[in-house]
C-alpha cells in the first residue's frame, strides 16, 4: 500500500502562516499591555505557534494505518521516563497498545539572537536523545521495537540566521565544515549527525521569513533535512508498525 503523505506541502504552508501569525498577535498583545519591551519575548512563549505542524504529523498518523493510535498532545501526558533525569516532556507522543511508536519534539528558533540560542538547541537536542535512548536500552519502554524519535526545527530566514560565523578555538582546530557557516548552515549540519550518529530517526529543519505570515513561504536547506524526508520517514514507520500490530 503506498504511503498517505497527507498533502503535506499545503498543511505545512498553512502552518507556517500559522506560526508566524501567532507570533504576531502575542507580540501586539504585550505592547498593547504596555510592556513592548517583552513583545518578542511574547513570541516565544506564546506556546501555540506549532500547533498546525503537530496536527499535520498527527494527520499522518492517522492516514498511515494507526487511525485508533492514543495520540498525546496535552502537557500532563507528554512525558516519558528518562535515564538520567526522572522524566522528559516531549512535543507528541504516539502509543499504540502498549508501544511507544513514536516520540517527537518541535521547535523554533527566531531572532534576533542566534548564538546563545542555537546552542542551547544543540545541548538540549543531543541530550534528550541519549537520554531516551539509554532509557530505552534499560527497558522503560519493555521490550518493543524501536520507536521513531523525530527532532523537526522551523529558523527564521533572517539576516542574523544567514550571515557567515567566525568561531574561535584557541587550542585545536575546529572541523572544516563549520568554519564560516552561518546558523542556518549550522541547523542543518545538526540535523545531518544527529541522524548520522543514530540519535533521531530523522531531524528536519526548515526556514521562513517573517513575511512568510502571508505567503506561508518556508525552505529546507538539504535533501537529507528536509520536510519531505521527515514526513516520508514517519509516515513509512506507521506504516510498518500498523502492520506489525494489526
Amino acid at each position: 500500500m503506498a504511503l498517505d503523505l497527507v498533502d503535506y506541502e499545503l498543511k505545512a504552508n498553512k502552518a507556517v502562516r500559522a506560526f508566524w501569525r501567532s507570533r504576531e498577535a502575542a507580540r501586539r498583545k504585550q505592547i498593547k499591555s504596555g510592556k513592548a519591551d517583552q513583545g518578542e519575548r511574547a513570541g516565544v512563549t506564546a506556546g501555540k505557534n506549532m500547533d498546525r505542524f503537530i496536527s499535520l504529523v498527527i494527520d499522518l498518523v492517522r492516514a498511515n494505518g494507526l487511525a485508533h493510535a492514543q495520540i498525546q498532545r496535552q502537557r500532563s501526558v507528554l512525558t516519558l521516563p528518562g535515564y538520567f533525569r526522572p522524566t522528559k516532556l516531549w512535543d507528541l507522543l504516539v502509543l499504540h497498545k502498549g508501544d511507544l511508536i513514536a516520540a517527537i519534539e518541535m521547535k523554533r528558533h527566531v531572532g534576533p539572537s542566534f548564538g546563545n540560542n542555537f546552542n542551547n538547541r544543540t545541548e538540549e537536542a543531543i541530550g534528550t536523545a541519549h537520554d531516551l535512548w539509554t532509557a530505552y536500552r534499560e527497558g522503560a519502554f519493555g521490550k518493543q521495537p524501536r520507536p521513531f524519535v523525530g527532532w523537526f526545527m522551523l529558523v527564521e530566514d533572517a539576516p542574523g540566521s544567514r550571515r557567515s560565523i567566525q568561531d574561535k578555538s584557541p587550542h585545536f582546530p575546529i572541523f572544516d565544515e563549520f568554519k564560516g557557516a552561518s546558523y542556518l548552515m549550522r541547523y542543518d549540519l545538526l540535523c545531518q549527525k544527529l541522524v548520522q550518529e543514530l540519535l533521531y530517526t530523522t531531524a528536519a529543519v526548515i526556514t521562513s521569513p517573517r513575511s512568510a505570515v502571508k505567503t506561508g513561504d518556508s525552505n529546507s536547506l538539504s535533501s537529507m533535512t528536509s520536510l519531505k524526508t521527515f514526513i516520508t520517514t514517519l509516515a513509512g514507520h506507521i506504516a510498518a508498525e500498523a502492520a506489525r500490530l494489526g
